[in-house]
C-alpha cells in the first residue's frame, strides 16, 4: 500500500464494536492503492487510498464532486481507473483488469441510490430478475422454490416482509434492506464486502435508524460494509471508521470515535469551520425577537404573511398554521404524516376538502400551481429530477425557466443579458458549474438544488416552500443553501420548510411544527428545546403500523 498522507490518522487495527469478529478485523477486508482518474484531462482521483478492515462499517464522506462516486465505480468496475491496485481478501487485482463480473466474483456488492426494484412485482419476482429463476426440467419456473428461498433469507436478514409481498406496499427501509439482501443472496457472510451509496438519502429518522440499526448488527456477525452518506448522525451511531475526501485526495482518515463533526467538517471543506452559533451571527431568530426593543420590551407582532385555518385533504385533518414575514417555519412528522400535503395544498397542487388560506391579509384559492406562483409564491419540490429540473437543458434556460417573459425583445431572445443574470446568479448562490451552458444534468445533486432555488429566489416570492430541500446534499452545499434561506428571510419572505433531517429543522427554523397522522400534535421552539425534544416529539407518535402514503 502507498504511504498514507502523514496528516491523516491512520487507520486502526481493531475498530471498536467489533469484539466478536476480531480474527476478521484484524486484517483489510478491501483495499484502494494508489488509485488515479482522470476524465478528459481533469483529475476526479488523486493517489487514493482505502482501507477497510473486515467485519467493521466504513464511512465514506465528502462533498459533492469530492471523489467518493468516481471510487466507488472504479470499484465497481464502472469505470476503469488510470493507475493502482484494488484488494480483496489479499488479492490485488490491477484497475485495468476490474469489470463488474469481475467485481462479483471478487466478492464485491453494490446497493446504490436507485435500488433498482420494481415497484410493481412482488418480492420474489425481483429476486429472481436479479439472480435467476429456479426451473424445472421443462424450463417452468418453480414459484414455490423461489418463494421459500426468499423467504428464507429474508428472515435470515430479520426482515419482516414476505416474498409474496409486493415491493410497491414496502416501506423505504423495507425496500432498502430488501435491496440489501437481494444483493448478498449468493454470498456468505464471511466473503464479500458490501458497498451503499447513500441509503438513506430519501429515509425520516425513525426509518433511517431501522435501516442502520440493521446494518450494524451485519457488521457485528462479521459483514464488511462500506458507507457513502451525508448524515453525520448515522456515522456517529454505527460506523467504526471514516475516510474524508477532498477534491479527489483523502483529506483525512481515522476511528469515528476520535472524529468530532468539526474536524470532519474542516476536512471537508479545507477550511476552519465557522461556529455560527457562538456569535450568535447566523442564527435564526424567532419573530417574537426581531419584534423587540433593546431593553425587551415587547411591540406589536405584525400581521401573519400566511395563516391557514382548518385545512383538511387527506391525509391532513383540520390543520392551522401561520407563517410571519421573514419567519423560517418547520414541519417535522413521520412518513405519512401530511408534511408534503400542506404545501401541495399552498402551492395549489393539492385539493383542499374544507378550510381556507390567507395570503397578506387576501384570501388565498389557488386554482392550480401558475396561480399560486402569480400570487408571489414559490415551490421547491421533494424530487428535484422528476418535478423541478429541466435535466437536458443547460443551467442558464433551468435558471430562467421561471422569469422567461423578461428576454423577450421583439420576438428575440436577448440571450447576452440571460447568460451575463445567470453568471450573477451562480456567483450568488455559490453554484459549482463549468459555465451557464453546462447541462444541469452534469451537476452534483447540492448544486442541482441550488440552481432550482436560485430560480425561484429571483422572484422575490413572499412565501417560499420547500420539500426536503437538502436531502442527498452535502455539507458545503447545504451550508450554502441555508445561507440563502436566510438571506430570503432577513428580506422578509416567509419560509416553510418540510423536512424529513430534524438536525435540519433545528438548524435552521424559528419554529417547528409537529404533524401526527395529518394533524398538528405540537409546537416547538429548536433554539429553546433543542433538537433532542424534537426526536422525541417525531419519533413518540410512531405508529405500530406503516403509516399511510401522502400520494405522488
Amino acid at each position: 500500500m502507498a504511504a498514507h498522507d502523514e496528516n491523516c490518522p491512520s487507520v486502526p487495527a481493531a475498530p471498536a464494536g467489533t469484539e466478536g469478529v476480531v480474527d476478521q478485523a484484524s486484517s483489510v477486508a478491501l483495499g484502494a492503492h494508489g488509485l488515479v482518474k482522470t476524465f478528459a484531462g481533469a483529475t476526479a482521483l488523486a493517489g487514493v487510498d482505502l482501507a477497510v478492515q473486515a467485519g467493521t462499517i466504513h464511512a465514506l464522506l465528502g462533498g459533492n464532486g469530492s471523489g467518493k462516486s468516481t471510487l466507488i465505480k472504479c470499484l465497481a468496475g464502472v469505470y476503469q481507473a488510470d493507475a493502482g491496485t484494488i484488494t480483496v481478501h489479499g488479492e490485488d487485482i490491477p484497475v485495468r483488469q476490474m469489470t463488474p463480473r469481475r467485481a462479483r466474483e471478487a466478492g464485491l456488492r453494490f446497493v446504490h441510490q436507485d435500488l433498482g426494484l420494481f415497484d410493481g412485482l412482488t418480492v420474489a419476482e425481483n429476486f429472481g430478475l436479479d439472480s435467476g429463476f429456479p426451473v424445472n426440467k421443462l424450463r417452468g419456473i418453480r414459484w414455490e422454490a423461489l418463494r421459500r428461498r426468499v423467504d428464507e433469507l429474508l428472515a435470515s436478514y430479520g426482515i419482516e416482509v414476505r416474498a409474496t409481498d409486493p415491493v410497491g406496499t414496502l416501506r423505504p427501509s423495507q425496500k432498502t434492506m430488501v435491496a440489501v439482501a437481494r444483493a448478498l443472496a449468493d454470498q456468505q457472510d464471511s466473503e464479500f464486502a458490501l458497498l451503499l451509496d447513500e441509503p438513506t438519502a430519501s429515509l425520516p429518522e425513525d426509518e433511517s435508524r431501522e435501516l442502520m440499526a440493521a446494518l450494524r448488527a451485519r457488521a457485528n456477525r462479521g459483514q464488511t460494509i462500506v458507507l457513502v452518506t451525508h448524515r453525520f448522525r448515522e456515522i456517529s451511531e454505527v460506523a467504526d471508521d471514516v475516510t474524508v475526501f477532498r477534491d479527489g485526495r483523502v483529506a483525512g482518515r481515522g476511528p469515528v470515535a476520535e472524529m468530532s463533526t468539526a474536524t470532519i467538517v474542516e476536512m471537508m471543506s479545507g477550511a476552519p469551520r465557522m461556529e455560527e452559533s457562538s456569535s450568535g451571527t447566523n442564527r435564526p431568530v424567532h419573530p417574537a425577537q426581531r419584534n423587540s426593543h433593546p431593553d425587551g420590551s415587547s411591540v406589536d407582532s405584525p400581521a401573519p404573511l400566511f395563516e391557514a385555518t382548518n385545512l383538511s385533504s387527506f391525509p391532513l385533518s383540520g390543520v392551522n398554521l401561520t407563517v410571519a414575514p421573514g419567519e423560517i417555519l418547520g414541519l417535522a412528522g413521520l412518513a405519512g404524516s401530511g408534511r408534503s400535503t400542506v404545501l401541495r395544498a399552498i402551492f395549489g397542487d393539492a385539493p383542499l376538502n374544507s378550510g381556507s388560506m390567507n395570503l397578506n391579509g387576501v384570501s388565498h384559492q389557488p386554482s392550480s400551481p401558475a396561480d399560486a406562483v402569480r400570487s408571489g409564491i414559490a415551490y421547491v419540490p421533494e424530487n428535484r429530477h422528476r418535478d423541478a429540473a429541466f435535466l437536458d437543458l443547460p443551467v442558464r434556460e433551468n435558471v430562467s425557466a421561471t422569469v422567461i417573459a423578461r428576454y423577450w425583445r421583439r420576438f428575440v431572445m436577448n440571450r447576452r443579458l440571460e447568460r451575463e443574470e445567470t453568471q450573477d446568479l451562480i456567483l450568488k448562490h455559490s453554484v459549482r458549474t463549468d459555465g451557464t451552458e453546462q447541462p444541469i444534468s452534469r451537476l452534483s445533486g447540492g448544486n442541482q438544488q441550488k440552481v432550482i432555488l436560485a430560480r425561484w429566489l429571483r422572484r422575490n416570492p413572499r412565501l417560499l416552500l420547500l420539500d426536503e430541500p437538502t436531502q442527498g446534499v452535502d455539507v458545503m452545499s447545504r451550508r450554502d443553501i441555508y445561507r440563502s434561506l436566510r438571506s430570503s428571510a432577513a428580506q422578509g419572505c416567509g419560509v416553510l420548510v418540510a423536512s424529513s433531517d430534524l438536525d435540519e429543522l433545528a438548524e435552521i427554523c424559528d419554529r417547528v411544527l409537529v404533524l401526527v397522522e395529518g394533524r398538528v400534535a405540537a409546537e416547538l421552539i429548536p433554539e429553546d428545546s433543542g433538537r433532542d425534544v424534537l426526536a422525541a416529539a417525531v419519533m413518540s407518535a410512531a405508529p405500530d403500523h406503516p403509516a399511510p402514503q401522502e400520494g405522488p
